[in-house]
């Protein structure tokens, strides 16, 4: 096996496709080749479906005692915190996410397996109250084989966030990361490997969208979970539907940063700075769909406008960078179509805004601030996934409300206000599944994370994993001798 192509992770080997095919994974800072990547098809999602399967019915992992399998999950985290820094090199190169972002993601990639290596001793079940003489009781169980497929926006700890808690209820697992950035993921596979996870249990297939649908259609995959655009989410559930497969989907968002007048004004500017932009707006729960309350909003434009002229657009791997290039060049193209969509709507350029310079080396975006935005506009309604923020206002309370819930989307939404009572009423009204007030992009892995209307189905992070990743068994046990009487 050539050392320069990043193999599939099958059975506990490094393996080529079996076409021989590669694809390129591009540096988004430089637009240069970095490695030559496996392209993973239909024979070789089947070969790590049946290793998982064949890994899952054997009972190499789920049969563990819960305390070893939880045991192993921490060695993954303690080996994940040990190699830190290759790991962050590797997926800043591989993303273009600056070199602190990617620092930070390891981090809470090891977090999540240790928090999720809790789970194994939390799986239970139920009795039930009976007739007398029986005794019926439930327990869940795995599903046996889940297919988890990972975006490209935060590459290792969403292939963390995906795995671990699948693992760690007994399930095996085959893992595709988004073709865009799969390095990171196959050291992923090397410390699992490390760690005691036994082959097969952890499969990791690299790929495009065609590998992807294969995952989804393969018969021995009993469970789907799937993080990225709605629009992918769709197509999973209708291929999922001919085998009644359960599915779960964490999706797009156009999530509204709510800002009224009796909020602290500087953290709401750097707060809605933060969610606009952390990542160049390549975050799901992004707010970048900016509420402010009409009596402020001059004040709030200029400091916003001031301070995201400030921020340090550069090469990811210098400390001093806080925005880095969009992951791809198709990335980069689309979001330059929303910058065109949003000019010729009307709507007035505050700072940025132009295309990106096509002089200029890898795949920038300037941080950009639109204002004389209405709802009907594109840029105001489609999740852009770029540093691209449009600011909209409004006069009470009500027109809010009716603003932020004005689209298909249910993701997120944030409330900036140092008045409690009007937080909660509110939140009580915002059509999302999570909120934030005065802390947007704030979580823990033992809180619950769902989205609402188009932004996803079922639930992740929390010991809610449990439910997401097996399902119920019932156990009706006669032990009085009843016997069955047909008079």
């Amino acid at each position: 096996m050539p050392s320069s192509v990043v193999a599939h992770l099958i059975d506990g080997q490094q393996r080529l496709s079996q076409s021989g095919k590669t694809f390129a994974s591009v540096e988004p800072a430089t637009g240069e080749t970095i490695a030559e990547v496996a392209l993973g098809e239909a024979g070789d999602v089947d070969a790590a479906a049946t290793a998982a399967a064949r890994a899952y019915h054997d009972g190499r992992w789920y049969h563990l005692a819960p305390a070893e399998r939880a045991a192993r999950l921490r060695r993954v985290a303690d080996l994940i915190t040990d190699q830190t820094e290759q790991i962050a090199l590797t997926e800043s190169r591989d993303s273009g996410a600056p070199i602190g972002k990617t620092r930070g993601d390891v981090a809470a990639a090891a977090a999540a397996f240790t928090y999720f290596a809790q789970l194994p001793e939390h799986v239970a079940g139920r009795t039930y109250a009976t007739d007398p003489g029986y005794l019926l009781y439930s327990r869940r169980e795995p599903y046996g084989v889940v297919g988890a497929i990972a975006p490209w926006n935060f590459p290792f700890l969403l292939a963390a966030w995906k795995a671990a808690p699948a693992l760690a209820v007994g399930n095996s697992v085959v893992l595709k990361m988004a073709e865009q950035t799969p390095l990171s993921t196959a050291l992923l596979g090397s410390i699992c490997a490390e760690a005691g996870i036994p082959d097969g249990v952890l499969n990791i297939v690299h790929g495009d969208g065609a590998t992807g649908a294969a995952l989804v259609r393969h018969p021995l995959v009993d469970k789907i979970t799937f993080t990225g655009s709605t629009p992918v989410g769709r197509s999973i559930l209708r291929e999922s539907a001919e085998q009644i497969k359960s599915v779960h989907l964490e999706l797009g968002g156009k999530s509204p940063s709510i800002v009224f007048a009796d909020a602290d004004l500087d953290q709401a500017v750097d707060g809605s700075l933060f969610t606009s932009f952390f990542n160049s707006g390549q975050v799901c729960t992004s707010s970048s769909r900016i509420l402010v309350q009409a009596g402020i909003a001059d004040e709030f434009r200029r400091a916003f406008v001031a301070r995201a002229e400030q921020l340090v657009v550069g090469d990811p791997l210098d400390e001093a960078t806080q925005l880095g290039p969009l992951v791809s060049k198709a990335q980069q193209d689309r979001v330059g179509g929303y910058l065109r969509a949003g000019r010729d709507a009307g709507a007035e350029v505050l700072t940025g805004g132009a295309d990106p310079d096509p002089q200029r080396a890898g795949f920038f975006v300037t941080p950009t601030v639109f204002t004389s935005v209405d709802e009907t506009m594109s840029i105001a309604r489609e999740e852009i996934f770029g540093p691209v923020a449009t600011i909209m206002t409004f006069d009470d309370e009500d027109e809010a409300v009716r603003l932020a819930n004005d689209t298909e989307y249910g993701l997120a939404a944030t409330v900036w206000t140092t008045e409690l009572a009007r937080a909660i009423r509110v939140s009580e009204r915002l059509q999302a599944g999570i909120i934030w007030t005065n802390c947007p992009n704030h979580g823990q892995w033992n809180v619950p994370y769902e989205g609402h209307k188009l932004s996803g189905l079922g639930e992740d992070k929390g010991l809610e994993c449990i439910n997401t990743f097996t399902h119920l068994k019932t156990h009706h046990v006669n032990f009085g001798g009843h016997r069955y009487n047909w008079a």
